[in-house]
């Protein structure tokens, strides 16, 4: 991976306190990037910007902490604005922020199964809330179509290849007939692989690898640190790095993902859906 300085740029990570959200906002701050650390709390958020000036020597004016519990879609709204207000102009969103559907069935205060909540709906949300940020008026906007890049910011979702195994249950996302924390899983991740296919803005979803973090026992009794798998996505969020819009990349390499997050209906289809589901016109 290019270790090319990426100052002056900005981006928001979410899930940044642990695992591949806090490798991933280590990698961008050591380049140069000022990073927005989410957290689920504000303490948990100034945890993760202490230890990254502590023991990864980051400079603490390239971070800034920012909290939100995406088991509540009005901490999001929140979280969306205060950006905004901060950050007008937003260069990366990585919508790392993830959990493992829990062994028994659960339902968010807002009324949606919380693992399709906490790792789709609630990034569904801030991403249309930073549209603005990463879209119009960017400074950057002239200069990038100069380069031959893509104008404006550019979001990375944190997906996996469990994606494949996962269907989104149109007339029951919130599995309340026949729940399996599985399919469940599998449903918000392949909902977040298709959301990278939205033309709104420039997005891609990426298979970091099978890393040793929470969700491991998901997939494997070992795997790669979770460093690995944050140079995967952070390549992925650095312009000199030619994307595809809407591509699904395992670790480095582009590859097909599932049938569904290439058709165009489904990506529609699931627009509408978790527009209703979180209250907000896409």
């Amino acid at each position: 991976m290019s270790s090319a300085s990426l100052d002056g740029r900005t981006a928001l990570v979410t899930g940044a306190t642990s695992g591949i959200g806090y490798e991933s906002a280590r990698l961008l701050a050591e380049r140069g990037v000022t990073v927005l650390v989410h957290g689920r709390t504000a303490d948990e958020a100034q945890a993760a910007v202490d230890k990254l000036v502590a023991t990864a020597g980051v400079d603490v004016a390239k971070l800034r902490a920012f909290a939100a519990d995406f088991t509540h879609l009005e901490e999001v709204e929140r979280l969306a604005s205060l950006v905004v207000a901060e950050h007008p102009h937003l260069d990366v969103l990585v919508n790392n922020a993830g959990m493992a559907a829990p062994e028994r069935h659960t339902i968010t205060a807002d009324g949606n199964e919380i693992a399709f909540q906490v790792n789709f709906l609630a990034h569904f949300l801030l991403t249309s809330l930073l549209e603005p940020a990463l879209t119009m008026g960017h400074p950057l906007l002239e200069r990038s179509r100069e380069l031959g890049e893509e104008p404006g910011g550019r979001v990375v979702n944190v997906s996996s290849s469990l994606h494949r195994t996962g269907s989104i249950s149109w007339s029951d996302p919130n599995r309340a007939r026949r729940y399996s924390r599985l399919a469940a899983y599998a449903q918000s991740q392949l909902a977040l692989t298709v959301f990278a296919a939205d033309p709104r803005v420039t997005a891609v979803s990426v298979h970091p690898g099978v890393c040793d973090t929470a969700l491991l026992p998901l997939y494997a009794h070992e795997g790669t640190s979770a460093a690995e798998g944050a140079a995967h996505v952070v390549r992925l969020c650095d312009p000199a790095t030619e994307i595809v819009n809407g591509a699904y990349y395992d670790r480095a390499e582009r590859v097909e993902p599932a049938a569904a997050a290439t058709e165009d209906r489904t990506v529609k289809r699931l627009n509408k859906l978790a527009a209703l589901l979180v209250g907000h016109d896409s």
